[in-house]
């Protein structure tokens, strides 16, 4: 690729993070580890060390650090180091998204745990009362289906990875 080419193709790039992270950003992902997210799930390794995150992005190793901890601690990233290296590099997960899902259960159970205690508070005959307790049942049924839906994933996942004609490289 000529050097203007590489440019506009690093443009391009970096256009593509910014509006891919500010969607993850409204999602309720913070901004930077948002950043860093999309970086490396853009790479063709799907690897980056922190000098590349910092020079793609134009952000401090500092920036950097603070977004990789986020991403390792929610479980979309994770550190390592090449045998014989200093230099940590940071991956994406192949299945982040699905081990973010699975620890989203934890979550879902927690909500609906505190929603009963409103419930329990307010009582079902009161207009919060009732939307608590609605709110309740609607987590209470995406805890049920999660399982599921995460297997069924899987499955699709598994034939898109032994179907040589799908085109996908999964």
């Amino acid at each position: 690729m000529a050097s203007d080419e590489a440019d506009d193709h690093t443009t391009m790039l970096r256009g593509f993070i910014e509006r891919f992270a500010g969607v993850l950003s409204d999602s309720g992902i913070p901004r930077m580890p948002s950043r860093v997210f999309a970086a490396l799930l853009s790479s063709d390794s799907g690897r980056l060390t922190s000098l590349e995150l910092a020079e793609l992005l134009e952000i401090s190793p500092a920036a950097v650090s603070g977004a990789v901890r986020y991403l390792t601690q929610v479980g979309l990233a994770t550190r390592e180091r090449d045998p014989g290296s200093r230099r940590d590099r940071y991956r994406v997960l192949a299945d982040g998204w699905h081990e973010t899902m699975l620890r989203r259960d934890q979550v879902l159970l927690r909500w609906e745990s505190s929603m009963g205690e409103g419930v329990a508070l307010l009582g079902t005959d009161s207009p919060a009362g009732e939307r608590l307790k609605e709110s309740m049942a609607f987590f209470a049924f995406l805890r049920r289906e999660l399982p599921q839906l995460l297997e069924r994933w899987q499955q699709e996942r598994t034939e898109l990875l032994q179907d040589p004609s799908s085109g996908s490289r999964l």
